[in-house]
């Protein structure tokens, strides 16, 4: 057998998960948002972390985009969490807490 016809890896067999949407949190409003400062990884720039939010991909875009327009910055929402930019730890614990979430600040 040359190399070229070999089969090395393939995703076509085996064992294929199709239950991998995500499963739902049973009360939201049970759910606590915790809001972190973060330089790690970041090139020294500080980042303000917000994750364990209640709902799925899209609320967690949604909240995203309403929390970068109140606070006039940048971010992201990714890998269910939400990422601004800059230290906006007391801002965001704010305006969740305005908005009827559970948030808690963690770490130091």
């Amino acid at each position: 057998m040359s190399k070229e016809t070999r089969l090395v890896f393939s995703t076509e067999s085996g064992r294929i998960r199709s239950d991998s949407t995500p499963v739902p949190i049973a009360n939201p409003a049970d759910s606590v948002c915790r809001v972190r400062r973060e330089i790690k990884g970041r090139g020294g720039k500080e980042a303000t972390v917000i994750w364990d939010v209640p709902g799925g991909p899209d609320e967690l875009v949604t909240l995203a985009k309403r929390l970068k327009q109140r606070l006039g910055t940048g971010g992201s929402a990714k890998d269910g969490q939400i990422v601004i930019q800059g230290n906006r730890v007391d801002a965001v614990l704010e305006a969740l807490k305005a908005w009827n979430f559970k948030a808690i600040k963690a770490g130091g």
